[in-house]
């Protein structure tokens, strides 16, 4: 992936319209929120979840304790093998729609925890 748009995590202060406000800056499209940055994640939808697409999220797995994934407007379950591999990486999964998952982010953030998201944009 290129580099984030922001080197660090930031709140989430928006989201709709097919993007999220954060920092001060607006982005179209979704977001992968990570300890050392936020990038443009190219993921429109739950099914569009590939190894690539969460290759970020694996290799930060000793920087991360928990991991929101929004999953847009629809809720989706996640296949047990999705599930399996974030359990053998030490990280606590849970996938909801993506208004939750912001707001799920931004509480953990503030408390301090060591949370990354997944958030897919929602029109």
């Amino acid at each position: 992936m290129e580099a984030p748009h922001l080197p660090r995590q930031a709140l989430i202060d928006a989201h709709g319209g097919g993007g999220f406000r954060f920092a001060g800056m607006s982005h179209r499209g979704s977001l992968l929120c990570l300890p050392d940055g936020i990038w443009a994640w190219p993921v429109e939808s739950s099914a569009a979840l590939t190894d690539e697409s969460l290759a970020l999220v694996f290799a930060r797995a000793g920087a991360l304790d928990f991991f929101v994934l929004g999953t847009g407007a629809a809720p989706w379950a996640a296949p047990e093998v999705l599930r399996i591999r974030f359990r053998e990486a030490h990280i606590s999964f849970d996938a909801m729609t993506t208004g939750p998952a912001v707001r799920t982010y931004n509480v953990m953030l503030m408390e301090g925890r060591r949370v990354g998201a997944g958030l897919i944009a929602v029109a």
